[in-house]
C-alpha cells in the first residue's frame, strides 16, 4: 500500500509540474556498463530513496566542466580527488592514501590507494592522476585553466606505479584544498553524459527534465553506502515538490523554504543547517545606474537582511555583509554585517547625490525554480519601494538564467546564492577580479585585483587571511552587491532515514544516509 501511495503521489506531482511549467521527458543517458560486477547490487526497495531537486543536471556531468552548484552537489557522490572534505571542514585522503609535503612547501608526494578502482572496473593509475591534473592546469593558447589555482604547478610526474609527485612554483597555503579536483580515467571520453569516478555511488542514467539515478558502488575503497539506489527527481515547481513530499513520493529534499517545511506532516524530520553560500541582490556593475557606486550604496542601505530572513524563513539564516559566509570562520568579517544598517533616509540621500532624487526603475531577474530566491526578491521589491526605487521581478527558467545572466551578463540585477567550489577563500573571492571569466557582475577594481594578486602568493597563512579579509572589505565599501544572508538550509528527511550530514560547502553527501535500524 505504501508503494502504491508513493506511485500515485509521484504521478500527481508530475502532472502538476507539467501543467504549471510544461515539463516533459527527454532522452535517457545511461552510464557505462562495468567490465565486472563491481557496482551492481541486488537491491530491495528498502535500499532505495527518492530525492527531490529543483533543477536538472544539464550543464555537464563532467566534474571538471560542471558550472551549476546544483550539479556539483550531486556529483559529490560520484567523484573524488586525491583528498576530499569532511563535514568538519577537514581534508582527508581519498584517491591517495597519504600525502607528504616538502619542508619548503613546494613538493607534494601522493601515494595512491592500493587496489582503488573506477566505477567501470578499471584500476586507478598514476597516469589517470597526472592526466586529470594536467587537464585542469592546461593554459595553452592563453586560455584560463579549468582550475586557475593549478597555474602554480610546475610539474606532475610519476615516481613509481603508485606515487605521484607534484611540484609548485612556491609555497601555497591553499593548494591542497584544490586537490579535491576529481580524478578521472585518462582516455575515457564520455564524462559529459556518462560520468565515471571513484566515489561511493556510480552513475546509472539521466532522463532530461525528469531524473538522475545513482547506485551504490560496491567496489568502493571506503565505507560502502547504506543505500543501494538513489533517484534524484527533478521538481522545478515548488507546488509539485510539496505535493510529492506530502504524499511520500519523495523521501528527502534539501533547500526548502520555511513555508514549504511547515506544510509537511509528521512523516518527516526537518534538519537545519546553512546553505554555505552568499545570497545577495547581485548588481551588474557595468549597467546604468549600477555603474554608479553611490547608487549601489543606496540600495545597500535600503535592504534590510533581517526583515528578509523574518519574512521568508521565520528568522532563520545568517546575515552576511560581504562575499563570505560564516562557515569559513577565519575569513568571515562579521563587523561588515553592520556596515550598511537599514536606513531609507540615507538611501534616498545617496540616490539624490547620484542624480536620482525621484528614484528609478529596475528589473530583478530570478530563477523561478528556486523559491527562496523568488521569495527574497518579493521582499526586496517592497524595501526598494520605500526609497523610491520601483523594482520589477522577472522570473526565468534556470537555463535562461544561466545563459542570459551568468554567461552573457545581460541583466540589471538578480537574486541568487554564490557558493564555494572548495574550502578556500579564493573560491569565493576570485570571481570578482576584473578579468575572471565568472565575474558575472562585471566588477572592476584595481585595488581589489592587487589585493588578490598578493593573497594568492602569500606564503604566510596569517598574512593571506588578512589580505582576503581586506578584499571582502573592499567589496562591502564599494557596494559591489547588496548583501543579504547565508540562507538556512531546511532539509526534509523521512523519519525512516538517518545519517544526513551538513558540510561547510554546498554538497549533498548521501553516502551516510540509510534506513534506521
Amino acid at each position: 500500500m505504501k508503494n502504491l501511495t508513493r506511485i500515485v503521489s509521484l504521478l500527481l506531482a508530475l502532472a502538476m509540474c507539467a501543467a504549471l511549467l510544461g515539463c516533459g521527458g527527454g532522452s535517457t543517458e545511461a552510464g557505462p556498463e562495468a567490465s565486472t560486477d563491481i557496482g551492481s547490487a541486488e537491491d530491495t526497495p528498502s535500499d532505495e530513496i527518492t530525492v527531490g531537486i529543483a533543477q536538472d543536471l544539464d550543464d555537464s556531468l563532467d566534474p571538471h566542466l560542471a558550472v551549476y552548484a546544483g550539479t556539483k552537489e550531486i556529483l559529490f557522490n560520484v567523484f573524488e580527488g586525491l583528498v576530499k572534505p569532511t563535514p568538519d571542514g577537514e581534508l582527508v585522503p581519498a584517491v591517495a592514501e597519504s600525502c607528504e609535503v616538502s619542508e619548503d612547501g613546494t613538493v607534494y608526494t601522493f601515494t595512491l590507494r592500493e587496489g582503488i578502482r573506477f566505477h567501470d572496473g578499471r584500476a586507478v593509475t598514476v597516469d589517470d592522476v597526472i592526466a586529470s591534473i594536467e587537464r585542469c592546469a592546461d593554459d595553452s593558447e592563453g586560455k584560463t585553466p579549468l582550475v586557475p589555482a593549478f597555474s602554480v604547478i610546475q610539474s606532475a610526474v610519476a615516481a613509481d606505479d603508485r606515487t605521484v609527485v607534484i611540484t609548485i612554483d612556491q609555497r601555497n597555503n591553499e593548494f591542497l584544498s584544490y586537490l579535491t579536483t576529481a580524478i578521472l580515467p585518462k582516455d575515457y571520453t564520455e564524462q559529459d553524459t556518462a560520468p565515471v569516478g571513484t566515489g561511493p555511488f556510480r552513475f546509472v542514467s539521466r532522463t532530461a527534465q525528469d531524473s538522475i539515478v545513482l547506485e551504490r558502488f560496491d567496489g568502493y575503497w571506503g565505507d560502502k553506502a547504506a543505500l543501494g539506489k538513489v533517484t534524484f527527481k527533478i521538481m522545478e515547481s515548488a507546488d509539485a515538490l510539496v505535493l510529492a513530499l506530502q504524499g511520500g513520493a519523495i523521501d528527502l529534499c534539501a533547500h526548502l523554504t520555511a513555508n514549504q517545511a511547515a506544510q509537511l506532516g509528521d512523516g518527516f524530520n526537518i534538519l537545519e543547517g546553512t546553505m554555505n553560500l552568499v545570497q545577495a541582490l547581485y548588481l551588474n556593475n557595468a549597467e546604468k545606474p549600477f555603474d554608479n557606486q553611490l547608487v549601489r550604496q543606496a540600495l545597500s542601505y535600503a535592504v534590510d537582511p533581517q526583515q528578509v530572513m523574518d519574512m521568508i524563513a521565520d528568522g532563520h539564516g545568517k546575515e552576511v555583509g560581504s562575499s563570505m559566509y560564516p562557515a569559513f570562520a577565519k575569513y568571515f568579517v562579521e563587523e561588515l554585517n553592520d556596515y550598511y544598517t537599514c536606513d531609507p533616509a540615507k538611501a534616498r540621500e545617496l540616490l539624490a547625490q547620484a542624480g536620482y532624487p525621484d528614484g528609478f526603475e529596475m528589473t530583478i531577474t530570478v530563477p523561478s525554480n528556486y523559491q527562496p530566491h523568488v521569495d527574497t526578491a518579493q521582499v526586496l521589491v517592497e524595501q526598494l519601494k520605500a526609497v523610491g526605487v520601483t523594482a520589477t521581478i522577472e522570473r526565468v527558467d534556470w537555463g535562461t538564467w544561466v545563459s542570459r545572466v551568468y554567461t552573457d551578463r545581460q541583466f540589471q540585477s538578480t537574486v541568487v546564492g554564490v557558493d564555494a567550489a572548495n574550502m578556500t577563500a579564493r573560491a569565493m573571492l576570485e570571481r570578482f577580479t576584473s578579468n575572471a571569466s565568472d565575474n558575472f557582475i562585471n566588477y572592476k577594481n584595481p585595488e581589489y585585483d592587487q589585493l588578490f594578486a598578493q593573497a594568492i602568493t602569500a606564503g604566510d597563512d596569517q598574512e593571506q587571511t588578512e589580505l582576503y579579509r581586506q578584499m571582502e572589505t573592499v567589496l562591502t565599501e564599494t557596494a559591489a552587491n547588496a548583501y543579504i544572508q547565508d540562507m538556512a538550509d531546511l532539509v526534509a528527511i523521512s523519519k525512516d532515514l538517518e545519517g544526513y550530514r551538513f558540510y561547510p560547502i554546498y554538497v549533498m553527501d548521501l553516502s551516510t544516509v540509510g534506513y534506521a535500524g
